[in-house]
């Protein structure tokens, strides 16, 4: 079978998500830029676009990334001012961009070039408007912190607002960031517009150009609120705590908490849900409808209208349904996004003021014209979880008794009431396991400032797993099977299925070129077998290839989820299954999916927002793109990564409650519409870490949900026995929990790593029966993707076209060494062309430190300079360095001092300016740093 995968329609679908998802925050007239405007633009983001956050989730190799002043010069409306530009460029030179050497190094934010008063009233004199663009960058291992260049903006950068609003008739701001940053400048300077535009991946600069110019009219919103002061988020007291994390906060989670009181309302600086439109748009509503419990309709079979549509598709439940009619009633033409929101009465559980249950977006309208959209769903989104019993229902979402308003608007600040029902008595939805209870007691909060104990329970992990041996008893011969499956675990030897719980990488030679793992038939026999190996990578922006190999990066998750438009992001997700697919890669790590508690979590630009049903939605939208093709992603991370800080030792104490009806019901949301595939995190609820987390991973995951795809755990994560500390290669308890796949050891197909799968086995610490659970859901997975096909030789096959690097971007096989002594790659014949890069494999037999040694050499000028960055699986490590030798060859060295060299490892050199030769690569074992 063969597919084509048109580049040109992968970025016009890249560049739409861009354009609906940037978010309009003020506008006094400047924006759109007319035709003809002429445009200064000022900050150094305008050569050094921000296409993502960083690490796992950013690392993605392009040939080009289009900024903001690339957009607005390919788009031809406007008139750059090229003197200011060389201004800049000449600046650059002497201060270069700052990389950062490592994991997690990078800098929150870059230097910026100051702007004298008499500049900038020079360049005013000759130009129209002020372009101000503003970039921050976080990620992986790195939160964001509440200082200048990061949350705050810098004194350079705030003099330049002050310089140039001053100077300037208009002046707009553009933000190029991953999430929200403190926002008060907008009032404190002369700025007529500003305009939040994220990170949008390699075309970014073409779509946020689309909206600057007026060619598209913007139409996102914020899927985040964003308060006055950071201290004015709930979680900010608890947020970072490197030991227990407690979330006292509870279910009150951005707009839940700040709508809730006229107090907290006032702590708001944009609402959730706002965004401003260069038109102006009027919607009513009406046909409101609900089908009571007592009348005709109740035994009525309702079949949803939406994959998403129910938690409950096989119940009978009441609907809602009414339309509301939108119209332009501007110049512009536009896109509106109606949102939806429940007033659920306050019983004996506390509830939010407000809650999001629904939104759509309209069409493109031209002025004048209008479009009806329907709204239609069940009573489960209402729904609230009672954790403790108040109701009489322990651990069971209810709808209690009383009025239920419902309401529509364009922000959760501009809304009018639709229609009302009532409830005459407590409706109990479902009943779901005892589980992931705190094992500490804590106090949570209520906005009217009332608080509530939430009590501890004994530890019970281990009756639970208990309870779940005597079900699983003689597992192979239950009647629900697969045959196909079971036939094949009844051949492996425990050998066997102690390799199929663990993944191999990072750079496994036994799959495509520098992904994240091999897994599956990691073994001759289990291929012989027949058990295929799977191929997975990251991550959420696009295809990380350590190889050097070039992929396409994706807009972050915060801008594809303020477009509000699920259609446009489940279409571009069909082009990277497509690209997955020529890469023979199974897996994407991602959709991150995290809430956004906090503003200042690095790893927020990955993720979607502070509301669960918009994450839930996104993350819907992601995987239903994907599985179009058949491949698929890793809802990650299961759950409650929140922070970066201290993301492996830290454990979240959160109450039931808000679990089941924040961090957890996005992922619900994902699971009962196709996912499957979950990650767990690093971290631990409630005292359990997420990977052995067997109430997490079998309770809510696979007994209250159905779930019957695999689990794997983040990278080298660690697990702790009940009551425990966590240890490294605890993959026994994994199994006992039913996460599937231990994520990664250097040869999954040999137990060189020491980990504990078989002598738990033996001391009877784990079943046998746990162990072929965990191996068939792995072999059943497997059974449904390319890399079963691939084993027989029937993959699908995938044809680029429109695509001017495709044969340079083809992710051809690399060489792996092995490392010995006196260990040398000849380098004469490499190509060191300015913007080349050349990768090859590392096998490491020993857990050793590394010298990289690099033997080049260069012309006579001494003062002219050749860099070659090192990067060892995807992340910068160092670079070489070398002057004028006068053609005499000089080695230049780079330590690996941070860490010892795993067993397989991609090595990329990139080389940024031209005039090296070189002679060979060397490694080096040393010592041991103190």
């Amino acid at each position: 079978m063969k597919k084509i995968l048109d580049w040109k329609k992968y970025i016009k679908a890249s560049r739409k998500v861009v354009q609906e998802g940037c978010v309009l925050l003020k506008n006094d007239g400047a924006l759109p830029l007319e035709k003809n405007a002429r445009v200064a633009v000022f900050g150094r983001i305008q050569h050094n676009y921000y296409k993502s956050g960083t690490g796992s989730g950013g690392l993605v190799n392009v040939e080009k990334v289009y900024g903001i002043l690339d957009g607005l010069k390919e788009s031809s409306v406007v008139k750059i001012d090229e003197e200011l530009e060389k201004v800049y460029l000449d600046w650059e030179e002497e201060n270069p961009f700052a990389v950062g050497v490592g994991w997690g190094a990078e800098a929150w934010s870059q230097k910026e070039m100051e702007v004298s008063k008499e500049v900038a009233q020079k360049f005013a004199a000759k130009n129209d408007v002020a372009l101000i663009i503003i970039g921050r960058t976080a990620g992986e291992d790195k939160d964001n912190s509440a200082t200048e260049g990061s949350w705050y903006l810098t004194s350079e950068e705030k003099k330049l607002l002050k310089v140039v609003s001053e100077s300037f008739a208009k002046t707009v701001v553009v933000l190029n960031t991953g999430n929200i940053i403190d926002m008060n400048f907008v009032n404190e300077y002369k700025i007529d517009s500003v305009l939040c535009t994220w990170q949008g991946g390699m075309v970014g600069g073409l779509g946020i150009a689309d909206v600057l110019t007026g060619i598209v009219s913007p139409s996102g919103k914020l899927t985040d609120t964003i308060a006055k002061k950071i201290e004015d988020y709930p979680s900010h007291k608890n947020f970072g705590d490197s030991v227990n994390n407690i979330y006292a906060e509870d279910i009150f989670v951005g707009y839940r908490y700040f709508e809730s009181t006229k107090e907290n309302q006032e702590k708001v600086l944009f609402p959730f849900g706002f965004g401003l439109s260069y038109t102006q748009f009027s919607f009513d509503a009406n046909h409101f409808n609900f089908e009571s419990l007592g009348n005709s309709g109740a035994n009525k079979k309702h079949n949803c209208k939406k994959v998403f549509d129910s938690f409950y598709k096989n119940k009978n439940l009441p609907r809602i349904s009414f339309d509301v009619n939108v119209k332009n009633t501007g110049k512009f033409a536009g896109k509106e996004v109606i949102q939806i929101y429940a007033k659920i009465p306050q019983g004996k559980l506390s509830k939010p003021s407000l809650t999001l249950v629904d939104f759509q977006k309209t069409k493109t309208l031209k002025s004048g014209k209008e479009q009806t959209l329907t709204f239609d769903f069940d009573v489960s989104r209402l729904r609230s979880f009672d954790d403790i019993g108040v109701t009489g229902n322990i651990d069971s979402f209810v709808l209690e008794q009383g009025v239920y308003e419902i309401f529509a608007g364009n922000s959760v600040r501009n809304i009018f009431k639709v229609g009302e029902f009532s409830i005459d008595e407590l409706i109990v939805l479902e009943k779901v396991s005892d589980a992931l209870k705190p094992i500490i007691d804590f106090e949570r909060f209520t906005p009217d400032g009332k608080t509530q104990t939430v009590k501890a329970i004994s530890p019970c992990q281990n009756i639970h797993r208990k309870e779940n041996l005597q079900s699983i008893e003689s597992f192979l011969d239950k009647k629900d099977l697969d045959k196909d499956v079971v036939s094949i675990l009844k051949n492996l030897s425990t050998e066997e299925l102690s390799c199929i719980v663990r993944g191999e990488g990072m750079g496994s030679p036994k799959v495509t070129p520098g992904t994240a793992a091999a897994f599956g038939g990691i073994s001759e026999s289990l291929k012989e077998k027949g058990v295929p190996c799977g191929c997975c990578t990251d991550g959420p922006s696009g295809l990380r290839l350590d190889s050097g190999a070039l992929a396409f990066s994706l807009p972050n998750g915060t801008l594809q989820a303020c477009s509000f438009n699920t259609k446009a992001v489940k279409k571009l997700y069909t082009f990277l299954a497509l690209e997955m697919i020529y890469n023979k890669i199974d897996i994407i790590l991602g959709p991150g999916m995290n809430i956004r508690r906090h503003p200042l979590n690095g790893r927020n630009f990955e993720y979607f927002s502070e509301d669960p049903f918009v994450t839930g939605m996104f993350a819907c939208a992601n995987i239903l793109g994907l599985k179009k093709y058949g491949v698929t992603g890793s809802l990650k991370h299961f759950c409650c990564n929140n922070q970066e800080v201290a993301r492996r030792e830290s454990n979240s104490t959160v109450s039931a409650r808000a679990l089941r009806e924040i961090y957890l019901s996005c992922f619900e949301m994902a699971c009962k519409s196709g996912a499957d595939v979950i990650m767990t995190t690093y971290g631990a609820v409630n005292g359990m870490w997420t990977s052995g987390n067997f109430d997490l991973n079998t309770l809510v995951l696979r007994k209250d949900w159905g779930f019957e795809g695999i689990v794997m755990t983040d990278w080298w994560a660690v697990s702790n026995d009940e009551g425990t500390e966590p240890t490294k290669f605890n993959i026994a308890q994994n199994v006992r929990a039913q996460n599937d796949l231990f994520m990664v050891v250097p040869d999954a197909s040999q137990n060189i790593h020491d980990d504990n799968t078989l002598t738990a086995l033996e001391k009877n610490e784990l079943s046998i029966n746990e162990l072929y659970q965990c191996a068939y859901n792995t072999i059943k997975f497997l059974k449904t993707t390319e890399a079963q096909k691939r084993l027989s030789d029937k993959g699908t096959k995938v044809k680029i076209k429109n695509r001017k690097d495709s044969k340079d971007g083809d992710n051809k096989k690399i060489t792996y060494y092995e490392i010995t002594d006196d260990f040398s790659i000849p380098m004469e014949d490499v190509d060191t062309s300015r913007g080349k890069s050349y990768a090859f494999g590392l096998i490491a037999t020993k857990s050793k430190y590394y010298r990289f040694e690099l033997t080049g050499k260069t012309g006579d000028n001494e003062l002219a300079q050749v860099n070659v960055s090192l990067s060892l699986n995807g992340i910068n490590v160092g670079s070489f360095s070398w002057n004028g030798t006068k053609g005499e060859y000089v080695t230049q060295g780079v330590s690996l001092l941070y860490r010892p060299l795993g067993r397989y490892s991609v090595v990329n050199l990139f080389f940024a300016g031209s005039g090296l030769s070189l002679k060979d690569f060397k490694v080096v074992e040393i010592e041991k740093p103190e």
